[in-house]
């Protein structure tokens, strides 16, 4: 069983001990997130020389209070919080950190675990922002006021319909709503809905500008009666909510991603592919799961340093981008780990592949900054959903075998895991 250092060290989030408040040991994450040269630069230290001055007072009470829970035999964590951190290198970073008390060699220590926020709190602010922007342009009816008859025709249009779609209100007036819809099936939704609840709010949906250009647009509502109680008409304001949605679509992306690579990361890889296995054991489709790793990764970080292996790293994936089609999904689960997704694929096109990728990441030339030129491989494991498989684990730890099979027999090639019953395979065969 590894030791507690090698753990934490193969933990794929920034993780540093401390003990008397004093750092002892950060792992490669963290010392990265803290932008420092070497483990050096943060032994000996005090977590709180890194704090934000107005975050020190917060940040020891937090170290102090998980301190005494150890001291009275207790270990509850300090639950998660952000606070303010200063790089090495000056820079302010945003982190999500959570502690606890563990005992190391006999003696009381810290766990700190963090996570980097910087980039999502820097999203979530401007997300903020823009919905205190449009609150006001609501107050001020900056926001497009309208009214339709029974038949869909635009009876009246407020002035801020020259901001939002670019018209005039009389080039709007007389004319039918479905003529501003990129799409019928919105503009049948929303009629959907007005005539089965008699009022939207904040129904989403788009609108064609006058330039021809596409925003989205949130509709709040109500139906109209005349006064034998028959529906007269439709009426409500409109917005324009494009720069939110594109804020809420980058807020997805960054918790989808992997912020290096650019591939979908760990967790929304395992979702997608719990949904696709899902899929293709009800419809009986085929599906098979390619698991991937570079051979020899550490000894690139250990010889041209880390940022050289982060560049590696970028250019594999999209080396296996290239090879794969729209519908499959590449996934960094943490390191130097990649899974592919195959939907709708069976072993034999798998398998090419996985060939494709093999002999595109053997034929990759890299260079450093000094000029040195050196190249990589990747060991390949193939799992393909078979009837046995009762769910996504089972699957995903066929594949893990096949790559550690792939590992042993010399690095750089495939195996593949398939069942016995299926004709011309064996188990863990080896291309």
């Amino acid at each position: 069983m590894p030791d507690l250092t090698q753990l934490l060290h193969a933990l794929p989030g920034a993780v540093l001990l401390s003990r008397n408040d004093v750092i002892v040991y950060a792992n490669p994450t963290c010392i990265a997130l803290f932008e420092a040269d070497s483990p050096q630069d943060l032994l000996g230290h005090t977590t709180n020389e890194f704090v934000h001055p107005l975050d020190k007072q917060r940040s020891s009470e937090r170290i102090h209070r998980v301190s005494e829970s150890a001291h009275a035999g207790a270990s509850a964590p300090n639950k998660p919080s952000e606070f303010r951190i200063q790089t090495c290198r000056g820079n302010l970073r945003m982190v999500l950190i959570s502690s606890v008390a563990i005992n190391v060699d006999g003696a009381p220590a810290v766990l700190m675990c963090g996570l980097d926020m910087t980039h999502q709190s820097e999203i979530q602010e401007q997300l903020r922002e823009s919905e205190q922007n449009f609150r006001r342009l609501f107050e001020s009816m900056q926001d497009v006021y309208y009214r339709t008859n029974a038949q869909g025709v635009v009876q009246h249009v407020g002035p801020g319909v020259r901001r939002v779609l670019g018209y005039e209100p009389h080039e709007i007036e007389g004319h039918t709503a479905e003529a501003y819809y990129p799409q019928s099936s919105d503009r049948d939704a929303f009629k959907a809905a007005i005539a089965t609840h008699g009022e939207v709010a904040d129904f989403s949906g788009q609108m064609v500008r006058k330039d021809g250009r596409v925003i989205d647009i949130s509709i709040s509502s109500h139906a109209l009666f005349d006064h034998n109680g028959e529906f007269a008409g439709v009426e409500g304001i409109y917005r324009d909510v494009t720069q939110r949605k594109n804020l809420e679509r980058e807020l997805q992306r960054l918790a989808t991603t992997d912020m290096l690579t650019g591939m979908t990361n760990r967790r929304a890889f395992l979702d997608l592919a719990e949904r696709t296995y899902a899929q293709a054991r009800r419809q009986g489709a085929p599906m098979c799961l390619l698991m991937l790793d570079l051979d020899h990764f550490k000894s690139v970080n250990d010889r041209y340093g880390h940022l050289e292996g982060d560049r590696v790293l970028v250019a594999f994936a999209q080396a296996v981008r290239e090879q794969l089609r729209g519908s499959d999904t590449v996934g960094r689960l943490g390191g130097e780990e990649f899974c592919v997704l195959l939907p709708q694929t069976d072993t034999a096109s798998a398998t090419e592949v996985a060939t494709r990728i093999l002999e595109g990441t053997r034929a990759m030339r890299l260079a450093t900054i000094t000029g040195e030129t050196f190249g990589i491989t990747v060991s390949i494991g193939l799992a393909t959903l078979n009837d046995p498989d009762q769910s996504l684990h089972h699957l995903l730890d066929r594949a893990d075998q096949s790559l550690y099979s792939a590992k042993r027999s010399g690095r750089d090639r495939l195996a593949i895991n398939v069942l016995p019953e299926e004709p011309s395979a064996s188990s863990d065969s080896e291309l």
